[in-house]
This record gives C-alpha cells, structure tokens and sequence, in this order.
C-alpha cells in the first residue's frame, strides 16, 4: 500500500453485509468472510475512523499559511449630552443619534516558521494514520484466516478422533472375541478398553475445541454460525519463496506499516523541535482592512448624518523578548523527545527484521514439515497394515496394533495442522514484509473446494 495513493484523500467507509444471513449449511470461503469482517470488526472500524479524524486534522494546519479573513460589525445607539462647566450655560447640546460600524480584514501569514512547521506535521501525521490503517487491515487479515484454519485444524482433529474410536471399538470387539474363544489374553482386551476410553475423552475435548473455535470465527467475522470451505486438495499448497530471506529483510524495512509509522513519528518529533525553536523568532503578517462608520441621525461633533470609509494595509511584526524560559524548555522537552523517537524508530526496525526472518524460516520448515508428515502418514498405514495382518494370523499382539494406529492418527492430525499453518505463516511473513494485501488471500481462497 503506497502512502502516495492515500495521503490526503478520505477514505471511505465500506460495510460488508453480504453474508448477514448465511445459514449454517452453506459454507463461506475465506475471502467472503474477510469481506463480511470489514463491516464488523470493531479494530478496523476504528483504524478508519481515526485515520479520517486524522485527516481532518492534517487540512487544519493550513489555517497557520492560508489568508484568514474575518468581517465584524456592530451598531450603538448614543443619547448625547453635552454642558459647559459655567454659571447658566447657553450652548448646551443635546443629541440622540445612531453609528454603524463594519470592517472587513485580510491577514496573510508571511514568516510563521512554526505554522509551517505545524502544517509539514499534518501531513507527516496524516501518512502516519495511513500505516496505521494499513496495519490495522494486515492484522485483520491474518486474524481472520487464523480463526478461519483454526475451525478447518479442530474439525480435522475431532473427525480423526472420531476414526481412531471407531478403529480402537473394533480392536476392542476383535480382541473380546479372541479372549472369549481362548486364542488372546485378559491384557489385549484391557488395552483396548483403556485407549477406547482414552480416545472417548479426547472426542469430548475434541468438540469443545471446535466448538470455541466457531464461537471465535463468528466473533471475528461477525456471523452466526460461520462454516468455512475446506481445502479440495490437501497436497496442494503454495510455493516456496524464491527470494533470499535478505531480501524480504530488506523489503520489510522499507515497507512494513510498523517501521513507517516510527519514521513518520521520528520526522513529526523533528519538527517539533523546530516548531518550538520558533518561539524565539518573530513572526510577520500581512493585513488590509476596509472599515466603514456609518452616523445616522448626526454624530456628537454634527448633527448631519455622514459616512466614513477607512481602507487600510499593514504589516504587523511581532519580536517575542522574553517569555520566562518557557520557549526554552519547549526546546528541550522537544528535543529529547526527538531522541526517544529516534530509539523508537530503531527498535521498530530490528523488531520488524527479526519478525520478518522468524515468519520465513517458519514457512520453509512448515514446508518442509508437511512432506515429512505426509512421508510418516504413509509409513504409518503400513505399519498399521502390517501389525494388523501379524495380530490375526497371531504373531503381534493387540498392543501392537492399537499402537500402529494411535501413531497413524496422530500423524493425519499433524498433517493436516501443518498444511493450515503453512498458510497462515505466508500470511504473516508478507504481513512481516509489509506487502499483504486482500489479494492475497484468493490464492489460498482457490485451494478451497467449491
């Protein structure tokens, strides 16, 4: 996202209701329910109007360089009196008369050095509010797919759950049945009745695991009963980067909302300082003002009614001299400030370069986990085949084969959280980078089924 294409533009307010009544038997795909998030999502709600108010602000600066014009008037109504200080006077005045006054001024700002400064801030600030904006939709971004694969991860889970109990009850009847005819011992079916009772308290967490997970995806996406699409191939995933992770590195430094927001706040710290340097210069405008009285009914000097104009122009310079050191620990106070933004700056960078370089080698080992699971989930069914075959002809015990498939299950469960992981860790290292879009969730959204 290019702060050239958002500075100084307001930002409209979209409302994602499209999805408002879904019921539970349709499924949503990942890119319908960000966009029913949007609407939702008090954060980003938030990220939007604050980066409005922000603007708003940002325009106000211009009121420190632009003309100000202002108009006045006012009228009076005056009962005139007037007596000499003498013994009987002869020439006294007694006059009622009414005056009208009204005024148009001009001022043009020509050496403000803070209003320039303040104004160079509002613009600094308003791209701040644009980063901020930007990171508030990267954040709901991988928030809303972590909720949405973390539905799809405990599904998963409880269907495989679900299976090893079958798998594990069958076991259990097999080797009652053996024990009945004498061909197996009491232990066989005492293991079997432990890991069926094992796997029955792992079903039960298994769907309050699920169950939390919808309740956190509904909460995220605003729906009720929010049922995401699962992946229609499961060994199909994205690719891995191609890029040295430098060069993410080194994009994300560039590019990432963090790391801009602590630059534009640096830069707003330094001109901080020069807006309170400016205390001690002096400052110069331009006025012209075209003033009228109007005298109805006479003055006190004439009883004629008459009209004065007054067009005028002037330069006003104002010399500060002294402000009981005020200005100077505004410097001070700006100035270490401009020290600690400096810092901030600094950490947002390592911070960025470290998150950045976790989030890759994340995804290359994620990448890497899923083929060696789907290489051990192969493994597994031979071993469960092969155990299987040794426990009926009798040369494998029933532990031997309820082993065999508690390791394969296990696997699948693995298998399946590392593909979800791989992409959401995607997400997150182009989050990392600063270059996650919207349109990077529609290569996940094609995995989905229809």
């Amino acid at each position: 996202m290019s702060l050239s294409r958002t500075v100084f533009r307001p930002l409209p307010l979209t409302a994602a209701v499209v999805l408002a009544f879904a019921t539970n038997a349709q499924a949503q795909s990942l890119v319908e329910m960000y966009d029913a998030a949007r609407g939702y999502d008090a954060g980003f709600i938030s990220a939007k109007a604050q980066f409005e108010a922000n603007l708003a602000r940002a325009n106000q600066s211009l009121g420190g360089i632009l003309p100000n014009i202002a108009l006045s008037a006012s009228a009076q109504r005056t009962d005139f009196h007037y007596r000499p200080d003498v013994p009987n006077p002869s020439n006294t005045v007694h006059r009622l008369y009414g005056t009208g006054i009204g005024a148009v001024t001009l001022t043009q700002p020509l050496y403000r050095p803070a209003a320039w400064a303040s104004y160079r801030q509002g613009g600094q600030q308003l791209q701040q509010a644009a980063a901020q904006y930007e990171a508030a939709e990267q954040d709901l971004l991988v928030r809303v797919s972590q909720a949405y694969f973390d539905v799809l991860t405990s599904e998963d889970s409880l269907a495989l759950v679900q299976a090893q109990k079958q798998a594990v009850s069958e076991q259990l009847a097999s080797a009652k049945r053996n024990f009945e005819v004498g061909t197996s011992t009491i232990t066989g079916v005492r293991d079997a009745q432990a890991r069926f009772d094992l796997a029955n308290a792992q079903e039960i967490a298994a769907e309050n695991d699920l169950r939390i997970k919808r309740l956190a995806l509904d909460l995220a996406v605003g729906l009720s009963n929010a049922k995401p699409k699962r992946l229609a191939n499961n060994t199909k995933l994205i690719a891995a980067p191609t890029e040295d992770v430098s060069v993410w590195v080194t994009q994300s430094e560039a590019s990432s909302p963090a790391v801009r927001q602590a630059q534009l706040g640096l830069e707003i710290a330094s001109l901080e300082v020069d807006k309170a340097t400016a205390g001690h210069k002096p400052t110069l405008d331009g006025q012209i003002a075209y003033s009228g009285i109007r005298n109805i009914d006479g003055s006190a000097t004439s009883g004629a009614a008459s009209r004065v104009f007054n067009p005028s122009a002037s330069l006003v310079l104002n010399v500060p001299l002294f402000a009981g050191f005020s200005t100077m620990y505004k410097v001070k106070e700006a100035s270490a400030l401009e020290d600690k933004a400096r810092s901030d700056y600094e950490n947002a960078r390592r911070a960025t370069a470290q998150a950045t370089r976790t989030a890759y080698f994340g995804l290359l080992a994620g990448l890497s986990q899923v083929k060696a699971y789907e290489a051990a989930e192969t493994s597994s069914q031979s071993a469960l085949d092969a155990n299987k075959l040794g426990y009926s002809v009798g040369v494998n015990i029933n532990i031997d084969v309820l082993n065999s498939q508690s390791q394969l299950y296990q696997t699948k469960r693995d298998l399946a959280k590392a593909r979800y992981d791989v992409l959401v860790t995607n997400l997150k290292l182009r989050q990392a980078a600063g270059t996650l879009t919207p349109a990077d969730l529609q290569p996940i959204n094609d995995l989905l089924a229809p």
